[in-house]
């Protein structure tokens, strides 16, 4: 990606788990401590089977310690939930990803809020929502967390910037937009019912688009000289092919951008690296260790 303008999440990903790498280490050699990830796989859903794979491969690249554990599509919900009890008690597991989605038959909500809120490395339980709404240290969600890192990498200190962030999912939007309020940023969180969208959007000097619909987000709807984030991932048919296509109509909004990140290639990767921060961090709550620093 030679043009300066366009965030490149894959290389800067790619430092972030470097550095976990040698805090890793530094925590073996210091402590005798490796961090350990289980992640639980229900069912054969393909991305999901492509995402855990790239996680575990992840983890032990990173030197630590990874644990894949899969239940077929037909599990019971009280097999999935007698599954997260044992981890929440296994010491050597610091963290616990359930991978989303989960068949219909298994309660979603109810199986993200039993694992330890210490070992949520994913950010999801209702605890660690709340910590962060309230301007404490919980685990955040990974998505937002990465896009937290690009924007702060790009432009420093966020304080007094307006903020617009385009949808209000428990997973992006809400904790994005309570990143963004804890840096000090002006935030507003819009979605598809938000009146003269556009108009909003073009108010923003971050925009985040977190909309789940393929380039609904138009280039003139972004105010020259803005940061645009798009963390939508939508696979579209065009001449015959399957194509990844963001939340944000890329060739238009980068005629007016000062920066943006692509798709795939920005966010995307930011996404595991910061599950192995958050990895890292449990680990070291847990064992009552500060987190290496460099």
């Amino acid at each position: 990606m030679t043009d300066p303008r366009i965030i490149d999440g894959k290389a800067f990903a790619a430092g972030v788990r470097a550095r976990v790498g040698r805090q890793v280490a530094a925590l073996k050699e210091k402590h005798g401590i490796t961090p350990g990830l289980t992640v639980l796989l229900v069912g054969e859903d393909p991305a999901s089977q492509v995402y855990v794979r790239n996680k575990g491969r992840a983890t032990h690249e990173a030197g630590m310690r990874g644990e894949e554990i899969r239940l077929p599509a037909t599990a019971s919900h009280g097999e999935v939930l007698a599954r997260v009890k044992a981890l929440n008690r296994d010491p050597a597991v610091h963290g616990i990803l359930v991978q989303l989605p989960l068949p219909k038959q298994v309660d979603a909500s109810a199986i993200i809020n039993e694992i330890e809120p210490a070992k949520d490395v994913d950010g999801f339980h209702v605890i660690n929502a709340g910590l962060l709404a309230t301007g404490q240290d919980g685990l955040v969600s990974c998505t937002p967390l990465g896009c937290l890192f690009l924007l702060k990498d790009r432009l420093g200190d966020l304080a007094g910037l307006n903020a617009v962030v385009v949808g209000r999912s428990n997973i992006v939007g809400k904790p994005m937009a309570q990143l963004l309020i804890k840096e000090s940023c002006t935030v507003t969180v819009a979605h598809s019912r938000t009146r003269d969208l556009p108009a909003v959007c073009r108010r923003a000097d971050i925009l985040v688009a977190a909309i789940g619909k393929p380039e609904m987000i138009k280039g003139d709807w972004v105010k020259p000289g803005a940061t645009v984030i798009d963390v939508g991932i939508n696979r579209v048919e065009r001449d015959g092919k399957t194509r990844l296509v963001g939340d944000v109509d890329f060739a238009g909004a980068l005629a007016r951008a000062a920066a943006i990140t692509p798709v795939p290639g920005g966010v995307g990767p930011m996404t595991i690296a910061c599950l192995l921060v958050n990895t890292v961090t449990a680990a070291c709550r847990q064992h009552g260790v500060p987190v290496p620093q460099e």
